[in-house]
């Protein structure tokens, strides 16, 4: 029976870095490559520089909450010790929706890959799983579920296991493909057919930016990481520069050992002609043994992945909790193991649910990106509300040049969201204003302790008018839009709003002498007690 017990200190640099390398590395760079190639061509090149760039100047923000504030389920927490519990409760629902989704998403990507060998997983004439099928994903769930559950140590165990295998694969792809470059692949149809829309399209459209988006596990077990204010900063930049290298490196080794004669038309049919980039394109080139270890990995890797996820989810349900607008039998922990199995129980619930409507890799990849920039994008104005707020906060690492980083990475979020398209931001950020009406609603049931349900709107509003300008202009634009506002002028509209309501967010946060952090009981190992009101001097 789980008792009220605490997290654990058993995580090191290295079990760290391989937990943010294990979640970037998961069924991204196994699909994106020919989605990119289609959408921006060779320019594709620059879209995995922009998104690798983008969320590491978000990892950076980061670093600084992570290393001050090593809390579990971060993510959603640090947005209430700056905002209030109406924007945890927010952050909590669509990081919940994203999280929990993107476990069912790397083992319907593990079953899509494994039918190259076992044809009877997947429907004939679709990427829809068979009862065989769904029932391999069901397994692979309940592995995750059992990896994770007797003790944190033996999840990063196995996950250092995986991880390992996880990246000899991609390096090989990387050696063997390089063998067969043509540098004339690159100017077919021009270096950037698409032109600077395809490129910016690519890094959501794409996958790219779902490829990238692996350091919030690594937020959420802050509390369970050793040394926390030197390892997670180190791990968290480690995890995207070293991504970023290998997947450049993949695009570039993919375009260039196309056969040129397949690109007789262009690079418009490459994802539906290589569809499974890597293992169809050794095929293509007679390297049978590449493309049998392209589909291991392809099991392996979004397993990895999903595993990585299925132990994130619980913390970020715990942290939600922990706010108080969810429901309070999530702040569970197992007095043995250190692990939230109530928080467990719900990630594996939901992730079961979440194989039950979706089709493909490709059906999901759009949304579960939008969602999961959205849980980020929220990083540079919770920073800058707690250096206005909270200033004597211990920060030991501390972020330089943060008044020209802080908007330029909230901008930067806002058009990854908004490059999305219509379809997406259109029900996504429409969901989360109506979960803001039904928080307002049930205001009777929500904590207010220490703030009102009014004060909670005015430091929560600028995240409204962040949702409802982008559905405007999301309309009106040429994602997918109405078109009346012409590339790149829509762009520039978006980078313009999302610099207004970034000041706007920084400006409204919770008030300095009410703003309040959680004690740290959760944790096995005394720390630095910031439970106090931080608009008071530290004690000497």
């Amino acid at each position: 029976m789980s008792g009220q017990g605490k997290f654990k200190k058993q995580l090191s640099l290295t079990d760290l870095t391989f937990i943010g390398l294990g979640a970037i590395f998961g069924s991204g760079w196994l699909f994106a490559a020919s989605h990119v190639s289609t959408i921006a061509g060779p320019a594709g090149i620059f879209s995995w520089l922009l998104g690798g760039f983008a969320v590491l100047l978000l990892g950076i923000v980061y670093c600084e909450l992570g290393a001050a504030l090593p809390r579990a389920g971060g993510v959603v927490r640090y947005p209430v010790f700056s905002h209030g519990p109406l924007l945890g409760y927010l952050m909590g629902f669509i990081t919940l929706i994203a999280f929990s989704s993107l476990v069912a998403i790397e083992v319907v990507a593990a079953r899509q890959y494994a039918a190259a060998w076992f044809p009877s997983l997947t429907q004939a004439g679709s990427s829809n799983p068979t009862v065989v099928g769904w029932l391999l994903q069901f397994g692979l769930l309940c592995l995750f579920f059992l990896l994770n559950y007797y003790s944190v140590k033996t999840f990063a165990k196995a996950n250092n296991f995986i991880s390992l295998f996880k990246f000899i694969v991609p390096l090989l792809v990387i050696g063997v493909l390089f063998t067969f470059f043509k540098p004339e692949n690159l100017t077919v149809q021009g270096f950037a057919p698409y032109g600077l829309s395809g490129i910016e399209m690519a890094v959501s459209a794409g996958g790219i930016i779902f490829a990238y988006l692996g350091l919030t596990p690594i937020i959420s077990v802050a509390s369970e990481v050793r040394n926390p204010q030197r390892t997670i900063p180190i791990a968290l930049i480690l995890s995207v520069l070293l991504s970023t290298l290998i997947y450049v490196l993949l695009q570039v080794a993919f375009l260039g050992s196309i056969p040129t004669e397949m690109l007789a038309n262009g690079w418009s049919g490459i994802a539906k002609e290589l569809s499974l980039p890597y293992r169809d394109i050794a095929l293509t080139l007679g390297i049978g043994w590449l493309a049998y270890m392209v589909v291991a990995d392809a099991v392996i890797s979004p397993s990895g992945c999903g595993n990585i996820y299925m132990n994130a989810t619980p913390r970020v349900v715990y942290g939600w909790a922990r706010t108080g607008t969810f429901f309070k039998i999530f702040t569970r922990i197992d007095e043995k193991s250190g692990i939230p199995r109530p928080g467990l129980w719900l990630t594996f619930a939901l992730s079961v649910f979440w194989t039950l409507p979706f089709p493909s890799w490709e059906a999901l990849i759009n949304v579960v990106s939008a969602a999961l920039v959205l849980s980020y994008a929220i990083a540079p104005v919770t920073v800058a509300a707690l250096r206005r707020n909270a200033p004597d906060l211990q920060r030991p690492f501390r972020v330089k040049g943060f008044a020209v980083l802080g908007p330029v990475s909230f901008i930067i979020a806002a058009l990854i969201v908004y490059w999305s398209g219509w379809n997406t931001v259109s029900w996504l950020l429409g969901l989360q204003i109506l979960m803001f009406i039904v928080y307002l609603l049930c205001k009777h049931l929500v904590p207010t302790d220490h703030l009102s349900i009014a004060q909670q709107v005015r430091s929560s509003a600028w995240l409204i008018g962040f949702y409802a300008a982008t559905i405007i202009l999301s309309g009106l634009g040429s994602f997918g839009g109405l078109g009346v506002l012409s590339h790149p002028f829509d762009t520039l509209a978006v980078a313009a709003s999302a610099l207004v309501i970034y000041y706007w967010g920084a400006r409204t946060g919770v008030p300095a002498h009410l703003v309040r952090l959680d004690g740290d009981e959760e944790t096995s190992e005394a720390q630095p007690v910031h439970g106090r009101p931080l608009g008071q001097p530290q004690p000497n």
